[in-house]
């Protein structure tokens, strides 16, 4: 059955947070071999934001998911469950949904983490659309948040240059009406034998924390580059053809991309394949660079508030990650 004759999940309102630290590429230049022009010209980043020694990834995903929650104008005691993305938990468990649940006071509620590493947002989102199509719940809290930071080996000028920390939000209500817009056709895809592109081999139940050698070294992110960037532009462009065959829409038909935001060649050449000018994209990875799970919701919260994104406009979400994984979507803004 086609999306659009079923009733569809709407976004009620979107929030953001990210650190007040801020790391420059001038910053990062003094302590490995590398340079502002260097990181610009092969990333777009020129900054990002970096938690502070008392923030946790819950911190920065309690404080997207107020300002959410404010946007939309829903109390905490008015959801039904909250969904949090993330790769970055504060504890390996509980999950960082329940530490959230807790700040906001709503016990009973159910939460849940989902990691899809950067393609978690969409892996949240569908679920929670799911939820509230099915008629399970009527309006669920979903936050993509993470500290990359503590995962980063500032040693590492490939990977150190690349990450940031931050969290974005949305409130998913019930739309209430047939084919009245929403949330449309989400598609999510994994590979699992490529979960060696980007990965941190250290800290999980096969090499655990005390057994790394030599300490530390093991949980930091590691990353096979070129073979990653081939692999993101062929992935995105198909699951982004897949979701408009689905919707039965043309490009013209997608007024904004926001779409994780990796790496701006990445972006450059699925402007190009697509057919999409990259002045329809969102982006934001100059200031705050790869925010894993939070890029999607952080950018697009930027693009409502600025009064980018309006009603009756078509916007399209896509990701790529450690996994490996990948999704799209499609929300007809209301």
């Amino acid at each position: 059955m086609n999306p659009a004759t079923k009733t569809r999940s709407v976004i009620l309102g979107t929030g953001s947070f990210a650190p007040e630290n801020i790391v420059t590429n001038e910053d990062i230049s003094r302590k490995v071999d590398t340079s502002d022009l260097w990181i610009r010209e092969r990333t777009g980043i020129r900054e990002r934001r970096v938690a502070s020694a008392g923030e946790s990834t819950s911190d920065l995903a309690l404080e997207a998911g107020r300002k959410a929650l404010g946007h939309a104008g829903i109390s905490p005691s008015d959801l039904d469950g909250i969904i949090v993305a993330t790769a970055t938990p504060d504890l390996t468990f509980p999950s960082t949904a329940c530490l959230v649940q807790g700040k906001l006071g709503i016990p009973g509620t159910f939460a849940f983490d989902v990691n899809a590493v950067c393609s978690g947002f969409m892996y949240a989102l569908k679920v929670a659309d799911s939820m509230i199509r099915s008629g399970q719940c009527e309006t669920l809290l979903v936050i993509g948040a993470e500290v990359m930071s503590r995962f980063v080996d500032w040693s590492d000028r490939s990977t150190c240059i690349l990450f940031g920390d931050g969290a974005g939000a949305v409130v998913l209500g019930k739309s209430g009406k047939e084919g009245s817009g929403g949330v449309g056709t989400v598609t999510l895809h994994a590979d699992g034998r490529y979960w060696d592109l980007i990965h941190v081999p250290g800290g999980g139940a096969k090499t655990p924390v005390e057994m790394e050698r030599p300490p530390g070294n093991a949980c930091t992110i590691r990353m096979k580059g070129s073979e990653t960037f081939r692999m993101a532009v062929r992935t995105l462009e198909e699951s982004v053809r897949e979701v408009l065959k689905e919707e039965g829409i043309g490009v013209n038909e997608v007024d904004w991309v926001v779409p994780h935001q990796a790496n701006i060649r990445i972006l450059e050449a699925l402007s190009e394949r697509l057919g999409i000018p990259l002045e329809r994209f969102v982006i934001n990875i100059d200031r705050y660079g790869n925010t894993s799970a939070a890029s999607i919701p952080m950018a697009l919260d930027e693009a409502v508030q600025d009064n980018r994104i309006r009603p009756g406009q078509g916007v399209l979400l896509t990701a790529f990650g450690s996994g490996v994984t990948w999704g799209s979507g499609f929300v007809k803004w209301t």
